[in-house]
């Protein structure tokens, strides 16, 4: 995977790097590894709202006072 792979520099606030090591040392893996794995991880979380996103576009749309002028109506405030 070495010839597929892209630098890039990055900077780290102290504590997270120190982290990273400490992490990367107890787990025997790369801090690349433990960045890539993270960043896989964030896309996919993106991946799945925007999925659930474009699941609920066309359910209709409720204006925060409409939702509590219905609250009131239903004796629930």
């Amino acid at each position: 995977m070495a010839g597929q792979t892209k630098r890039a520099t990055v900077y780290l606030d102290p504590a997270l790097h120190k982290a990273l090591r400490l992490k990367s040392f107890e787990t025997s893996r790369s801090i690349s590894d433990l960045i890539n794995d993270a960043v896989r991880e964030e896309l996919a979380e993106d991946a799945d709202d925007l999925a659930a996103f474009e699941a609920r576009k066309n359910e209709p749309t409720v204006t925060f006072e409409d939702f509590v002028k219905e609250l009131k109506r239903d004796g629930k405030i």
